[in-house]
């Protein structure tokens, strides 16, 4: 019965040796970058210990209980045997077990074993198209888009090629609208590509109307959001923009006056200074603007500056900024910057201390865990100062104007919500 207990131990312990064995074979072989060099080093490894555990059970056989004489001569090979093999797998092993050991820690700063996240390569398609091959440019990121459908990088490189190396614009126009037609596309990466789409049109083809049905699509895509407000932005300066790029391909002969002769020796060169353009022509031109585009921020912002700055009008300025600030879709940063723009007003029209305190307080109860709201925090806390601080400016006499200077609010440029 003891024989036959000894017989399934050793096909216990022979099971788990082979079974651990391949295990760590196959794991040392797929981390491994060179696999001969692994598959030599076990061809090595498995005849060593195989051969010492027999030694050694030969040895441990040999060993008398109680003879102690008799014993020390096996008892030493016992143990040179199993050192011998301990430095030789030391030395063919000794690589491999210290980057298991390090693996931990080094894997925190590369990554350890998991693959790199797969992803697109362009290198090659933009090699050949500085070489001036777009069609075989182009191919190449037909290729990478095949294996990543609808990548937003490939798309307007495509694009890109098509409108500016190839002039082919209502090409890299299909190209843009095919990937904007894809219900997975994130609504970024279409405003990006529509907005792309109207510079080339613009910049390629001087044609506004293709810009601002470009810019449309945003709006009509996604209404009510920071992208459509951008959108409107955009189509309100399309007529500056097409100005400048038609003055770049017919660009007119231009009159240089004179300049003034012995200049260092005039008594005065104030008459040389240009003259400022009139506040209230800038105004009514501003009123006029806005009827046709009333999201244009940057023009409403102006125009707030001058009812507040030269009219002294600082209810009209309140009343055009409270536009800008009340509208929902207005980044954090911009409605911060309309509010701290209507602090500067107030303090410059001789608001108290508490009005001025209100207005940057709002900064903080609309954004309190933004970088915004720290800033008005600060402000506030250097608000008398500031106050303080302003030099009083002598009376200016000022002419008598409208009330509402040009403005007439129609149902396009309504009254503003209160702060």
């Amino acid at each position: 019965m003891s024989r036959i207990l000894e017989i399934a131990a050793d096909i216990f312990w022979l099971v788990i040796i082979i079974g651990g064995g391949g295990w760590l074979f196959v794991r040392s072989l797929k981390a491994s970058e060179d696999a001969p060099k692994i598959v030599f080093k076990w061809l090595i490894t498995i005849p060593l210990v195989g051969g010492e555990i027999l030694f050694a059970r030969h040895l441990a056989g040999s060993i008398q209980p109680g003879d102690i004489g008799s014993n020390l001569v096996p008892t030493f090979m016992l143990v040179i045997s199993i050192v011998a093999c301990c430095v030789t797998l030391g030395a063919i092993w000794g690589s491999h077990i210290g980057n298991v050991v390090a693996k931990p820690l080094t894997s925190l700063f590369d990554g350890g074993n998991e693959p790199p996240e797969p992803k697109p390569y362009y290198s090659i398609a933009q090699t050949k198209r500085k070489l001036n091959k777009p069609l075989e440019a182009i191919l190449e990121i037909r290729q990478q888009l095949a294996k990543f459908p609808n990548d937003y990088e490939g798309v307007i490189l495509i694009a890109s090629i098509q409108a500016e190396d190839m002039k082919d614009l209502p090409s890299a126009e299909t190209t843009l609208n095919h990937f904007c037609s894809s219900p997975e596309a994130p609504p970024k990466q279409v405003a990006a590509a529509l907005t792309q789409l109207a510079d080339w049109h613009l910049k390629l083809a001087q044609d506004t109307d293709s810009a601002r049905v470009a810019l449309e699509k945003i709006i009509v895509r996604f209404p009510d959001t920071e992208l459509s407000l951008a959108a409107e932005q955009r189509i309100a300066h399309l007529g500056g923009a097409a100005k400048i790029l038609l003055a770049s391909h017919d660009r007119q002969a231009m009159a240089v006056p004179k300049g003034e002769a012995s200049i260092g020796l005039l008594g005065s060169s104030a008459h040389l200074v240009p003259a400022e353009e009139n506040p209230e022509k800038q105004a009514s031109d501003y009123v006029k603007h806005l009827q046709q585009h009333p999201n244009d921020t940057e023009i409403r912002e102006k125009l707030a500056i001058i009812y507040a700055r030269h009219y002294q009008r600082l209810d009209l300025a309140t009343l055009e900024l409270a536009q800008l600030i009340n509208e929902p879709n207005h980044p954090a940063k911009r409605v911060a910057h309309w509010l701290n723009l209507l602090a500067d007003l107030q303090i410059h029209n001789g608001a108290d201390h508490d009005t001025v305190s209100v207005t940057l307080g709002k900064i903080i109860e609309r954004f309190p865990d933004l970088p915004v709201a720290d800033v008005a925090r600060s402000r506030l806390g250097r608000l008398k100062l500031e106050i303080k601080g302003k030099k009083e400016t002598p009376d200016k006499k000022l002419g008598v104007y409208e009330q509402n200077i040009g403005l007439k609010y129609g149902p396009t440029y309504g009254l503003p919500r209160e702060l």
